[in-house]
């Protein structure tokens, strides 16, 4: 029998998707390594009794790197930059994300200023060489390169956006004595020379890991056919992933999305995946997603939007999502004032949370939901036992376990409420008029506590709650991307693009997506904006920009600062097949705090519902990969999904 795999790796949990030629699923979750993610692929290939004719795969390898976990040391990078401007990604934008903290520390140079290299060339701002390369310096700089042991170059010239001839020519000399270069022009090629020149140098560090994971997890799969997930919410091949590997640092969470968009089509939908370590939230409108080119990796989130200068900026093509150290995993605490506090620390895989009788000794969110009876003593199928006595003795020690876990349980519901705003309020979108899709392994237990918080009448829990953000790899379509900074000719230029990239995937396109960033003149930063049809920018760009911003102006011209064309190639939509069961009792009656009370609640098994079972709040519904909660006043119906309605 054939098969196709998908692999989600998260900081807590390895998902896998396996579906069979009919359609059939069959899934396995286990505990992530840390130390090599790779080795748990490995073993679960191993045991599959099928013929695999296709492996898709999400990463975290590339955001771990950055955040500097164990046994991912940061290869010796070096940077090329234009004569004057060797300091310019320490010097940044000089933001300070905490104004007065006088103990803030800028994030790690990931080039230290003694491998930063001043070329004496330059391109003016209209894209005239005033200065060419001279090969000899680059030769001297690579020379010094190699002494020095360094693995991967980035190079970054003034203007090479308008012109990339002096790059290019740096490039083919480098690429005599090193195997790993990324180039400005190729990787980033837009305005802002910081952003640019920090997008290419976290390419640049991450190409030698991300390129030999990849080589050595193709080299042991069954089967050559192998994609990987991108930032942008499309697949990629390995050698596009190996080449602009920063395109893959949201890789995870872009499928859930993908998901979402795939599942429902034509909805408008607020997608919300909770898993064991952090929350993630997104806007899906008619089955389109949102797409932001602004991200900063390494850094700090507060509520949900990313703390300007806390990280390292990318300038890439990212799904729209706003994340809060949020999730299963999540530690619970007390500050010195001895206020009750969430986060942002988690224990992920290893030790992870006290129940999970692995080491952990800090209480967190999944005791929390396993002391006041919201998850049963068992996860995954009964491969996870947990241990509610020792959650409870751990809990103790911030005071009455009971009061400490509702009281947690409050406060991180409050934290990703606020996500779930920052992407539909804060846009000027109104969350009561979407349905709320939920899924990871937790969010299901915290659904309708969001849902009533934020004022949405409908929840929609997916089949493999669990695992789909790796059903949404199965789901997505290749997408590939390119990009032009301040076209002259907007319908010429974006043609142009459309014809690079059709030559660079050497087959047929199925369609192409049009983006513009756009900006009135004088403004400092641009709004992307989709393009049907370029007489139409203006009207598209100022509905945004109302919608965003509460205003227009009316009397000023735009600006079309970047275009950017996405090649999207369609896979064949797989047939999945949900399967139904015919027993409709509880498989037990629990104590459950639902609110302040203790209710005795139905606990069912969701896979042995029938299609059609209606369920009236309060209940507990179990399956393989997730709990979900029903409050008091929520009724739902069993059918694909679980669809759970507010009286």
């Amino acid at each position: 029998m054939q098969c196709k795999i998908a692999i989600d790796i998260g900081g807590t949990f390895t998902d896998f998707i396996i579906l069979s030629s009919e359609g059939e699923i069959s899934t396995i979750k286990v505990l992530t390594n840390p130390k090599d993610p790779g080795k748990v692929i490995k073993e679960a290939i191993i045991s599959l009794n099928c013929n695999i004719s296709e492996i898709v795969h999400a990463t975290t390898l590339a955001t771990n790197t950055l955040l500097g976990q164990e046994n991912l040391e940061i290869p010796k990078t070096a940077l090329l930059t234009t004569n004057g401007f060797r300091d310019v990604i320490e010097i940044g934008r000089q933001n300070r994300p905490r104004l007065y903290d006088l103990y803030f520390e800028k994030p790690r140079q990931l080039v230290p200023r003694s491998l930063r290299f001043e070329v004496h060339e330059r391109v003016n701002a209209n894209g005239e060489i005033i200065k060419g390369v001279e090969e000899s310096e680059i030769e001297n700089v690579a020379k010094k390169l190699l002494d020095e042991g360094v693995v991967s170059v980035a190079v970054s010239y003034l203007h090479s956006y308008l012109n990339p001839q002096n790059e290019l020519i740096t490039e083919s000399i480098l690429n005599k004595y090193f195997k790993y270069i990324s180039i400005s022009s190729r990787i980033a090629s837009e305005p802002r020379e910081y952003e640019r020149t920090s997008t290419t140098v976290v390419n640049a560090v991450l190409m030698p890991i991300v390129s030999s994971y990849l080589e050595n997890l193709r080299s042991s799969l069954p089967t050559s056919n192998f994609y990987i997930m991108s930032s942008s919410g499309g697949l990629i091949d390995v050698s596009e992933a190996s080449e602009k590997p920063v395109q893959l640092i949201e890789s995870g969470p872009a499928a859930g999305v993908i998901a979402s968009a795939s599942f429902l089509p034509n909805e408008n939908l607020i997608s919300f995946d909770m898993g064991g370590t952090t929350a993630k939230a997104g806007v899906i409108i008619n089955g389109n997603f949102e797409i932001t080119t602004e991200y900063e990796v390494g850094g700090e989130a507060h509520h949900g939007r990313i703390v300007k200068g806390s990280g390292y900026p990318i300038r890439f093509p990212f799904v729209d999502l706003a994340e809060v150290s949020a999730g299963g995993g999540t530690i619970i605490w007390r500050d010195e004032a001895n206020a009750l506090r969430v986060g942002p620390i988690s224990a992920g895989a290893d030790p992870g949370p006290i129940c999970y009788g692995r080491g952990g000794n800090k209480p967190t969110i999944a005791d929390a939901n396993l002391i006041l009876g919201k998850l049963g003593t068992e996860l995954i199928g009964g491969n996870l036992k947990l241990d509610k006595e020792s959650a409870i003795k751990g809990m103790s020690k911030l005071g009455d376990p009971y009061e400490v876990s509702k009281d947690a349980l409050d406060l991180i519901n409050l934290e990703m409420a606020r996500a779930i705003r920052l992407v539909t309020v804060e846009r000027g979108l109104d969350p009561s008029s979407f349905s709320l899709i939920t899924f990871g392994g937790a969010g299901p237990q915290h659904a309708v506590y969001l849902a009533e918080e934020i004022g949405i009448r409908r929840v929609i829990i997916p089949p493999h709650p669990g695992l789909f953000s790796a059903l949404g790899l199965l789901l997505a379509d290749w997408r590939f991307e390119a990009r032009k900074s301040y076209p002259k000719d907007l319908e010429n230029e974006f043609k142009e693009l459309e014809r690079r990239l059709h030559e660079r995937l050497k087959s047929s396109v199925d369609y192409y997506i049009r983006l513009a960033d756009v900006r009135y003149e004088g403004q400092g930063w641009e709004l992307t904006i989709p393009v049907n049809d370029v007489r139409e920018i203006r009207k598209v760009f100022e509905e945004k920009h109302l919608a965003t911003y509460g205003f227009t102006m009316r009397d000023r011209e735009i600006e079309v600062v970047t275009i950017r064309v996405f090649a999207v190639k369609k896979r064949p939509m797989p047939k999945i097949k949900v399967t139904y069961g015919n027993y409709d009792k509880p498989k037990e009656v629990r104590k459950v705090m639902i609110d302040d009370d203790w209710v005795d609640v139905n606990v069912y098994v969701r896979e042995k519902l029938p299609k059609g079972f209606k369920i009236k709040g309060p209940a507990i519904i179990e399956e393989y990969s997730s709990t979900t909660v029903v409050k008091d006043g929520w009724n739902g119906i069993v059918e694909d999904s679980i669809t759970l309605v507010r009286e």
